[in-house]
């Protein structure tokens, strides 16, 4: 039995992600929002370039709940909404790998952090198994080469909802939707609408959310 998360490449890639997150996203974060302007106030590339330091990335605990929730549906086509530098990208892609292959399509639009990703699945090993498509979500996967088995939905979450009604066309029974940082305190609601969606069962998702880091809301398809 394989866990791709445990190779040399991957962990030591992984660590030092999670360490530079750990000891500079705090004051990344504070400065973007001691700023005059409201980040929320700004369009979705505007933002992007004012977080362009801050990583944003799934917990450590979240990516290894990522990596086992994916291996545990067998997941091989993986659709992710919101890059940063890799974090999560490299725990689909290395349950991906360990479920015997596929493609994780994922998307960012700030190209600092799309090429700092791209360097980082190179030194884990894992970039023959990752498609990273520049540009805003809403655009970039509105058209995919096959149905996902696994959506995680990581970026700006008062857009995630608009991301999710673009994939749903191509959502099956059985595809599973986690959303990332959930209770975490944006400073206004950005996960409402999007977690009122999911818990009508009439728009058919069953859906809970998991205290683990920030919270991660997981749905299925019905």
């Amino acid at each position: 039995m394989t866990n791709s998360l445990t190779t040399p490449a991957v962990s030591v890639v992984l660590q030092r992600l999670l360490s530079s997150e750990q000891a500079g996203d705090e004051a990344a974060v504070a400065a973007v929002l001691d700023a005059p302007h409201s980040p929320w106030d700004l369009d979705a590339g505007q933002r992007a370039d004012v977080f362009k330091d801050v990583y944003m990335s799934v917990s450590g605990a979240g990516g290894q709940l990522l990596y086992l929730l994916a291996r545990a549906t067998g997941a091989r086509k993986v659709v992710e909404y919101g890059t940063s530098f890799g974090v999560s990208t490299i725990h689909l892609a290395s349950a991906v790998r360990d479920n015997g292959g596929g493609t994780v399509i994922t998307t960012e639009m700030q190209r600092g952090k799309a090429d700092a990703a791209l360097g980082n699945f190179a030194d884990a090993g894992v970039a023959d198994l990752i498609e990273l498509r520049f540009g805003d979500a809403r655009e970039t996967l509105a058209e995919l080469p096959s149905v996902p088995d696994l959506v995680l939905l990581d970026g700006w979450p008062d857009l995630a909802l608009d991301v999710l009604r673009v994939l749903e066309p191509n959502l099956r029974a059985g595809t599973l939707v986690l959303i990332d940082d959930v209770t975490a305190d944006f400073g206004r609601d950005v996960h409402g609408a999007l977690l009122a969606y999911l818990g009508d069962e009439a728009n058919g998702y069953a859906t809970m959310t998991v205290p683990i880091g920030d919270g991660i809301q997981v749905a299925v398809r019905l």
